[in-house]
C-alpha cells in the first residue's frame, strides 16, 4: 500500500464541437450552448474517463482531443493510487461498464462528476451536467434525440479493465 498524503484532482473540459456549438445553438437550440463537453478526472498522474467501451486512462491531455479547453482544479485527495484502482474497477465491472454508456443520461461527464465527489467530495461545474436536459428541453434536442441516443464518444486511451 501506498504511503499516505495527498494529491491533485483536475478535472479536464473539451469542447467536442470546437467551438461550433456557441456558433451554431442559438439558431439550431433557439438558446445559447457555450460547448459539447468532455470531461475527464486527472489524479495519480493520469486521465481517467467514460466511454462506450468502459473506463479508459491515458497521459493528461494525451487523447486524440488534445490539450484541454479548461481545467477545473478541484483540490486534493489523500484517496492513494492503489484504492483508486480497486473503485474504478469496481465501477468498471458495474455502473460504468461500456454497455451503460448513453450520450444524456449516463457519459463521461456522469462518471467524472461521481469520481470527483468519491476523490474530493466537490461536484463539477454545473453547466456541463446540466447540458443534456438543456438541449433535450428544445424542439431541435428532442428532433435529434433517436439519432443521438445512438452516438458513442471515444476520444481513444487505455480500457482499465485491458477490455474493449
Amino acid at each position: 500500500m501506498e504511503q499516505t498524503g495527498c494529491y491533485p484532482v483536475k478535472v479536464y473540459i473539451y469542447d467536442l464541437s470546437r467551438g461550433m456549438a456557441r456558433q451554431l445553438s442559438p439558431v439550431m437550440l433557439g438558446k445559447q450552448v457555450d460547448g459539447i463537453w468532455h470531461t475527464a478526472i486527472v489524479v495519480h498522474g493520469k486521465e481517467f474517463f467514460f466511454v462506450g467501451e468502459g473506463i479508459n486512462n491515458c497521459s493528461p491531455g494525451d487523447t486524440p482531443l488534445g490539450e484541454p479547453d479548461s481545467v477545473v482544479d478541484l483540490g486534493s485527495t489523500e484517496v492513494p493510487a492503489d484504492i483508486f484502482m480497486d473503485y474504478l474497477t469496481s465501477l468498471a465491472e458495474s455502473t460504468y461498464r461500456g454497455d451503460k454508456y448513453n450520450l444524456f443520461e449516463h457519459n463521461c461527464n456522469s462518471f467524472t462528476n461521481e469520481v470527483a465527489q468519491f476523490l474530493t467530495g466537490k461536484k463539477i461545474p454545473s453547466y456541463i451536467t446540466d447540458l443534456p436536459s438543456e438541449v433535450l428541453s428544445t424542439p431541435f434536442g428532442q428532433a435529434l434525440r433517436p439519432l443521438l441516443d445512438s452516438i458513442v464518444i471515444n476520444p481513444g486511451g487505455n480500457n482499465i479493465t485491458g477490455r474493449r
